[in-house]
């Protein structure tokens, strides 16, 4: 911000940025894989619902319907799960996360990311809590908001933590910690219901009520944690603040960056309603970017795969257990995949990664449509063949999400952000991406009846729009600090009109 926000030289803010110093403390690792625990909350809920809806035991006892129609040889394959309770089940926690991280932006501001961190992790084991011990619908589905709750919080506090944390020329790499847990969150829970559905007619309860275990850590975590030092200029403790960057830069020539940090407070303490601000059109780049990337994030079609994984195999043709050991297979591949993005992210830089990404994404749901609308009929089973190459298709598209999409349509957005926009812009990137994900949460198993195999294409669409999207409008924002990022949009050939 320095210089350049307020119309100095650019190049005086840009040679301040080479003035960084500072290595990776123990402090930063620490702070890195506690906040990290948040991310692995939200993989170990999305990938938990999946496999828990298609135990018997737990069909039986809350949704009776859909377990007769799946035990029908003659019902549409593409259709045995279609059940709006069913789909509530697994989409009602996105909408009360969506609520709650809303809420969660003051709060973030005000009272700093430790605050809501603490919320998200209380918030959670409630949740864990009532569901694993629910013995109704309304008690289900209760549980499942309180988690939607902690899952707000967590998802609007954690990502700005870890990029507010990070040293500038790391942040790519330590802001993905937070993908890479929710990857390891989602395989996680594909195993533990691959070993509780042998728990028969219990298993489901365990599976539900394991969530509070990393639900503790990271309340733990956020009460033993150091505030960040931006947090703390922003809210006057100026003293500490530097106290803090001096801790976790493991040196005490920490000059440029903490004045680059209290000139970007000072911005952000004239500015009274950030969510007014966001929308002026110097901000218009950000705001649109934290609007597309969360969108085309879900619009990918993952979370289908993802929540439904166990459902979709299943709905396939491939036996109970067959369909858990595709799921696990699925969330192994995701989880790997994320180390290829840590490893590459700082070196090519986002666009390329998104671009490839892209590519590839399309080129597997097009395969995958074309064997299942050749291959397999909506009473048929497939062949074990193509049953393989099914299965080999949906990983090669996983992957390319793991490296691409998934961690970037988070690290993008947390970065891109002035320090007085920054947590209500993170609040739009959670609540769009929360309000999606319940969209698509809800309506899928509908959507997969209408459109049958149709639906991979519908995806593939969607995937070709963004990829065009990043390479028209994304700048690349590799090596760029956090507080410069302005003079990015005043250089593209399409935002320069704008922010003049």
């Amino acid at each position: 911000m320095a210089g350049g926000s307020m119309g100095g030289p650019t190049g005086v803010s840009k040679e301040r940025a080479d003035e960084y110093k500072g290595r990776v403390t123990a402090y930063v690792v620490i702070s890195c894989l506690v906040a990290a625990i948040g991310g692995s909350l939200f993989g170990y809920d999305i990938g938990i619902s999946g496999g828990v809806t298609s135990m018997d035991a737990f069909l039986e006892k809350f949704f009776p319907e859909v377990y007769r129609n799946q035990k029908h040889a003659h019902e549409n394959n593409y259709c045995k799960y279609n059940n709006q309770s069913l789909a509530a089940f697994t989409s009602s926690l996105y909408l009360a996360g969506l609520v709650a991280s809303i809420v969660a932006s003051p709060i973030t501001r005000k009272y700093g990311r430790r605050a809501s961190i603490i919320c998200g992790g209380i918030s959670f084991m409630i949740g864990a809590t009532l569901d694993a011990s629910a013995m109704n619908l309304p008690m289900l589905i209760l549980g499942r908001i309180m988690l939607g709750v902690g899952i707000g919080f967590g998802n609007q506090a954690v990502p700005l933590y870890l990029s507010e944390m990070a040293p500038t020329h790391l942040r790519g790499a330590l802001n993905m910690m937070f993908q890479l847990a929710t990857t390891l969150g989602i395989f996680t829970a594909n195993m533990i219901n691959y070993g509780t559905q042998k728990l028969q007619p219990w298993g489901w309860r365990l599976s539900l009520g394991l969530a509070a275990a990393p639900a503790i850590l990271m309340t733990i975590g956020g009460i033993l944690l150091p505030e960040t030092p931006n947090s703390l200029i922003e809210r006057g403790f100026q003293e500490k603040g530097k106290r803090v960057l001096e801790k976790i830069r493991g040196t005490t020539d920490i000059h440029a960056e903490l004045q680059d940090i209290i000139d970007a407070s000072e911005l952000a303490n004239s500015i009274k309603h950030p969510f007014r601000n966001i929308l002026e059109l110097r901000n218009r780049p950000q705001l649109i970017m934290a609007i597309f990337m969360p969108t085309f994030q879900i619009l990918t079609g993952i979370n289908s795969i993802l929540f439904y994984a166990p459902v979709l195999f299943k709905s396939l043709g491939f036996g109970r257990n067959a369909s858990l050991y595709s799921s696990a297979l699925t969330g192994a591949v995701l989880a790997s995949s994320t180390f290829i993005s840590i490893a590459l992210v700082d070196k090519l830089g986002r666009r390329a990664l998104l671009i490839t990404g892209g590519i590839q994404m399309v080129i597997c749901q097009v395969i995958v449509s074309i064997i299942l609308g050749v291959k397999f009929s909506s009473d048929g089973e497939l062949s074990k063949t193509f049953s393989v190459l099914v299965v080999v298709v949906i990983c090669l598209f996983v992957v390319a999400f793991g490296w691409s999409w998934g961690p970037l349509g988070w690290t993008v957005p947390s970065e891109i952000f002035p320090l007085e926009t920054r947590s209500a812009g993170q609040s739009i990137t959670v609540a769009v991406n929360l309000f999606f994900t319940f969209v698509i949460g809800q309506s899928f198993l509908s959507l997969l009846c209408a459109f049958k195999f149709g639906i991979f294409l519908f995806f593939a669409g969607w995937i070709t729009i963004m990829t065009v999207f990043v390479c028209l409008f994304l700048p690349e924002t590799k090596g760029v600090p956090i507080e410069e990022m302005i003079f990015l949009w005043k250089k593209h050939w399409f935002w320069k009109r704008i922010v003049r």
